[in-house]
């Protein structure tokens, strides 16, 4: 009775119910959902590799966007209906793992031997409860990058591989804004380093924006720019005891960041559609920016990006700008896939999920080229794809593994409670209502989750 109200609390939290999907059950079809359509076909092709290699089992993929997919998905919960399996994300699992709505993977024959070596460093101890065990198996990676117009770049007299040494500095924005300043345009022609720029009336922003990123810890926002600093969100990670919102570095950092847009050189909170965003991808596309952060997993929306007559952009990517440290930096996150208590064939499930971490599988979504599998030879595969399909090189996204500039993205409990306040404290500070130094009442908040979860 308890899980069931504190399942009912998070779906209130988390956005209104869109009815019940799929079910597991014990007839040998195992079902498997997920949110990104760009990898179902990948999936999909794994899925029937499985079935031929265990006849009598098949898999039935269900797929939904991603604002309904974790609506969906914490209603069948509730209702007893929840799937066998389901791609997860590291700010959502410790509080399914609270609920007890996840099998320990540990416990399960097929995944008892997952092994966190045959993952990309630093990914598989990600999926680890409190208590030690195993929750999700590691499906892929993602790091962050600058994508930028080929184009615009040109018109703008500047040589693409000067962005791969740009730096940038909470005070003046280094050669970062002094770039990014030259590439926006006002709508009579000016640039945003000459004199009668007018940002009041721009045409061309020189970084898009994905809003203020306040429900993924900046993730293709601001995070870059926090973590090259040295600065993280909780005291350790994964299971910190504190939340670290009320450091003046990162107030300075941010009043920076958020301040491009007050000056007109990122796109504001009015001209990305408030809450309704238009994507980094979408304003690149769209005209109104020429350069724009984002994940990996982004690649194939952007490479596949047209004008208004249908003409292929040139589309680039480059590394994060190098901070006041020396070093660039990126926030390191990964998907899972985790098995239900509600599954009622879960040695199947875990057959299947073995599957899905295994290189066979892994391979094929590398051949995919849709995101970087958990797996290295996965990995390889992808870069490769990227290189001979689509001529894009994507060193930037890479280099961080090799080079060690990553860092997790935040694993805690409450993590609908957490969104839920820091959306709006961030959205306030980007939108300027309120000083980045406001985030330390958010900062006490969040604290005070920890006395509820420990």
């Amino acid at each position: 009775m308890l899980r069931r109200i504190l399942l009912s609390a998070l779906l209130l939290t988390t956005t209104a119910a869109c009815g019940t999907g799929g079910s597991g059950g014990a007839n040998g079809t195992i079902e498997y959902w997920l949110w990104d359509s760009a990898q179902q076909p990948g999936y999909q092709k794994c899925a029937d590799a499985f079935e031929k290699q265990n006849p009598g089992l098949r898999i039935n993929i269900s797929q939904y966007n991603w604002d309904d997919y974790w609506s969906k998905l914490t209603a069948s919960f509730i209702a007893g209906t929840a799937p066998d399996v389901f791609t997860d994300h590291l700010t959502k699992f410790p509080q399914f793992v609270d609920l007890q709505v996840l099998r320990p993977l540990d416990d399960l024959g097929p995944t008892s031997d997952i092994k966190d070596s045959d993952y990309q460093a630093g990914l598989a101890e990600l999926w680890k409860g409190k208590d030690g065990k195993r929750y999700g198996t590691p499906k892929d990676w993602d790091t962050i990058a600058m994508f930028y117009n080929a184009d615009a770049l040109k018109e703008a007299g500047i040589d693409p591989e000067t962005l791969d040494e740009l730096t940038w500095n909470p005070h003046d924005g280094g050669t970062f804004e002094k770039t990014i300043a030259h590439l926006t345009i006002d709508a009579n022609g000016k640039r945003g380093d000459e004199p009668g720029f007018d940002k009041t009336k721009v045409k061309r922003y020189g970084l898009a924006s994905n809003g203020a990123g306040g429900d993924n810890w900046g993730q293709t926002q601001w995070s870059s720019f926090t973590g090259s600093i040295g600065w993280q969100p909780t005291d350790r990670n994964p299971w910190g005891t504190r939340f670290n919102l009320d450091d003046p570095a990162l107030h300075e950092t941010l009043e920076w960041y958020f301040g491009l847009a007050k000056k007109g050189y990122m796109a504001s909170y009015e001209a990305i559609g408030g809450t309704n965003s238009i994507t980094a991808d979408k304003q690149i596309q769209a005209g109104i920016a020429a350069m724009g952060l984002d994940g990996s997993w982004t690649i194939s929306s952007f490479t596949k990006l047209t004008d208004a007559d249908g003409k292929k952009l040139n589309i680039g990517v480059a590394p994060t700008p190098i901070g006041p440290q020396g070093k660039r930096a990126s926030m390191f996150n990964g998907l899972a896939d985790s098995i239900t208590t509600f599954s009622e064939q879960p040695e199947n499930a875990a057959k299947w999920v073995k599957f899905l971490a295994g290189e066979e599988c892994q391979n094929i979504i590398g051949q995919s080229g849709v995101v970087f599998p958990a797996r290295p030879s996965g990995t390889e595969l992808a870069i490769e794809y990227n290189k001979k399909e689509r001529g894009l090189d994507v060193s930037a996204f890479t280099d961080h593994i090799e080079n060690g500039t990553t860092f997790p993205l935040p694993v805690t409990s409450n993590a609908a409670d957490i969104a839920a306040l820091s959306k709006p404290a961030f959205d306030a500070v980007y939108i300027g209502d309120e000083p980045a130094g406001s985030l330390s009442e958010l900062n006490d908040q969040l604290n005070e989750l920890f006395e509820v979860a420990g």
